[in-house]
């Protein structure tokens, strides 16, 4: 079977250890699992943390494992499908996001980035109308974790204001045009014009350079970014409002200015993924909302290199999606 897989990861040069072609299919699904033929598949930065060997979990990650969290495709019936890339404990009830055993494709267990990927029955979400193939491959693991910190973490609703950290990586452009889309006032952070331009397009109100002082505190900031925009972001949030972190591209030790938190009681909340009904109701509200994800670069799923390399390098803008 086609896969884009890793043997042996390394830490300073993760892109080498990446390989493509066939592999055998080495690890046995449970037999009560389905398959799924993968049509498109969408890159996150947690498939270069794989490469690396960096992992959420402390036994380790099971290599051999083919990288990938998200993607749609069809069932053996040819139903076409969205992947819904949580699992966790069969025996787990409520909040996927809480439970212990919580992991995503590609963690424990062979991910997107292959002919075909096998999971449990409820992972497969019939595809709606108004939805396509493409634009459904890259909701799982991005679009969804924006979705949830933004709507059930933070609560934003129409007319606050939204500060945005980054213009133009996938979880950026996410909180943008789901934000936009409902009501909020949307402003952002950008180092480039290129990105500015593409923040303005996609919905933001107003776009600031990044580090700049606001003209006034908001009512929410969401950051992904870490170390290098966090005292920022400390410090354009109003007093009482509130702070939502999914990530920390730049690193995860910023200074956290605990006096300012804790006096102009602040709040910070992280999230994480989503549940499985939270996937349901993003794919409802981007029908409802007519809302297409900025896609910056397609490519079969034989490029999966290239594609990981124009990531790193900052040469994209909104998702990565593999075709197959």
């Amino acid at each position: 079977m086609f896969a884009v897989y890793v043997n042996t990861p390394n830490h300073e040069d993760p892109l080498s250890a990446v390989i493509v072609g066939e592999r055998a299919e080495s690890k046995e699904a449970p037999k009560d699992w389905i398959r799924v033929k993968v049509t498109h598949a969408s890159l996150n930065r947690h498939d270069i943390f794989t490469a690396m060997g960096r992992g959420p979990h402390p036994e380790g990650i099971p290599f051999p494992i083919t990288l990938g969290c998200d993607g749609a495709g069809i069932l053996d019936d040819g139903t076409p499908v969205v992947i819904y890339p949580v699992l966790g404990s069969p025996d787990w009830r409520g909040d996927e996001t809480l439970d212990p055993g919580f992991n995503i494709l590609h963690e424990k267990v062979d991910g997107t980035f292959a002919d075909y990927v096998y999971m449990p029955a409820r992972n497969a979400l019939p595809l709606i109308d108004g939805l396509s193939s493409l634009h459904a491959s890259v909701l799982g693991t991005a679009w969804l974790t924006a979705f949830r910190l933004l709507f059930t973490r933070i609560g934003i609703t129409a007319g606050q204001t939204l500060l945005v950290q980054g213009a133009s990586g996938g979880m950026a452009t996410a909180f943008i045009q789901l934000a936009s889309a409902a009501g909020v006032e949307v402003w952002v952070t950008s180092r480039t014009r290129e990105g500015s331009e593409l923040a303005e397009r996609l919905g933001a109100n107003r776009i600031f350079e990044s580090g700049n002082a606001l003209p006034r505190a908001v009512d929410a900031v969401v950051d992904n970014v870490g170390t290098a925009t966090w005292a920022h972001t400390m410090q354009s949030v109003r007093s009482g409002g509130i702070i939502g972190t999914v990530g920390a591209t730049t690193g995860d030790d910023p200074d956290a200015d605990l006096s300012r938190l804790f006096v102009q009681q602040i709040r910070l909340v992280g999230s994480v993924m989503g549940t499985l009904e939270e996937m349901n109701a993003l794919m409802r509200f981007m029908v409802t909302a007519k809302i297409d994800p900025e896609i910056g670069l397609v490519l079969p799923m034989e490029n999966a290199i290239e594609g990981m390399a124009a990531m790193l390098q900052g040469r994209t803008a909104g998702k990565v999606v593999f075709t197959r």
